[in-house]
């Protein structure tokens, strides 16, 4: 195996796991998907074909470019929305992962104007003091399915993503982004804890938020620690997967 090869398959065994993780730590279900960049191709990325995360391995894994096309060989049937990930990848070259879930916890934040999704514990901190919503009905109406079906959708999502860490879809789900496919899973299980805690403060009384400067201060601590839940929820995906 060339080294070419051997950096593609560990990028293959990486993104396998990142969806075994993120559906041990119900963030993914039967549904969502998470992706990452082309190790050596920035103009195309690596999803999963069309299935339940929990059971992807890296001989699952197609390579797109940006227009969300298939280049690998074969038939294969990919993602309603994987346009998501090739107009986010176009938006924002320093974005290397992504993750679209149903995050449960979050979702009561993308249909309430209550109070936005926001940094409620130094774990949050990269959401900052608000996270954008995307409006599907600003775009196309209000008889949409809410899927984000072609690039015109997926480029709006972007747009309203702008530099955020994370943006909501409304009566949907989150996308969440990292500038590693690390960084974007870590992301994606600290926005649905994140939200959790911030709805259960929210139902006890007035919410003392992070600051803006807290946020940055704490994601930037946060993202030296990274690879200690990395090796941990490894760990305790592959330990499920055994006892299957």
């Amino acid at each position: 195996m060339s080294a070419s090869s051997a950096v593609l398959r560990d990028s293959f065994e990486d993104l396998a796991l990142a969806n075994h993780i993120l559906a041990h730590q119900h963030v993914l279900d039967g549904f969502g998907h998470v992706s990452m960049r082309h190790p050596e191709r920035p103009d195309h990325y690596l999803l999963a074909r069309n299935m339940a995360p929990e059971r992807v391995t890296a001989d699952d894994i197609l390579e797109l470019d940006l227009d969300s096309r298939i280049v690998t060989q074969g038939e294969h049937r990919s993602f309603l929305e994987r346009f998501i990930h090739g107009e986010i990848y176009a938006a924002r070259p320093e974005v290397m992962g992504i993750v679209h879930s149903h995050s449960h916890s979050v979702l009561p934040l993308g249909v309430t104007t209550a109070a936005p999704l926001r940094s409620v514990c130094h774990m949050g901190g990269f959401l900052g003091v608000a996270t954008p919503v995307f409006e599907i009905r600003d775009v196309r109406g209000d008889e949409t399915d809410l899927l984000i079906s072609d690039a015109g959708l997926g480029k709006a999502l972007a747009g309203t993503l702008g530099d955020s860490a994370a943006v909501l879809m409304r009566g949907h789900g989150v996308t969440v982004v990292g500038i590693s496919l690390r960084q974007a899973v870590f992301r994606a299980v600290y926005t649905e804890i994140n939200a959790r805690i911030q709805l259960q403060a929210m139902a006890i009384g007035p919410v003392n938020y992070l600051t803006e400067a807290e946020g940055r201060a704490a994601a930037a601590t946060n993202d030296g620690q990274m690879n200690r839940a990395w090796d941990l929820w490894c760990e305790q995906a592959k330990r499920a997967r055994a006892g299957q």
